[in-house]
């Protein structure tokens, strides 16, 4: 199994950056696809990007070009690097982690962009 937890949210002007980032604990973090979603009220969870565990990457239209996703498995933390950032990026990110049937989230970060 394997906990989650999110750190570098916050509040952006239009046209900022942020760089989430998850750090993992348990046991074979490189063997799990790391996912990043989000979720703004009265929508559904969405995936951002994703990243599988040979390193293949996947954005959601609306983020190509501006998001990174990145991990590090020595230090067990998926990243997520957010450049321009929209008011329409302002949601609760989620990072998770994803192996065969098994899954497990963190509890969130929440990111504002706002003028």
């Amino acid at each position: 199994q394997v906990q989650l937890v999110e750190s570098g949210g916050g509040l952006v002007q239009p046209g900022g950056s942020l760089r989430l980032s998850c750090a993992a604990s348990g046991s074979s973090f490189s063997k799990y696809a790391m996912g990043w979603y989000r979720q703004s009220p009265g929508k559904q969870r969405e995936l951002v990007a994703s990243i599988t565990s040979g390193s293949t990457t996947n954005y959601a239209d609306s983020v190509k070009g501006r998001f990174t996703i990145a991990r590090d498995n020595a230090k067990s933390t998926v990243y997520l690097q957010m450049n321009s950032l929209e008011p329409e990026d302002t949601a609760v990110y989620y990072c998770n982690a994803a192996f065969w049937n098994y899954n497990a989230w963190g509890q969130g970060t929440q990111v504002t962009v706002s003028a």
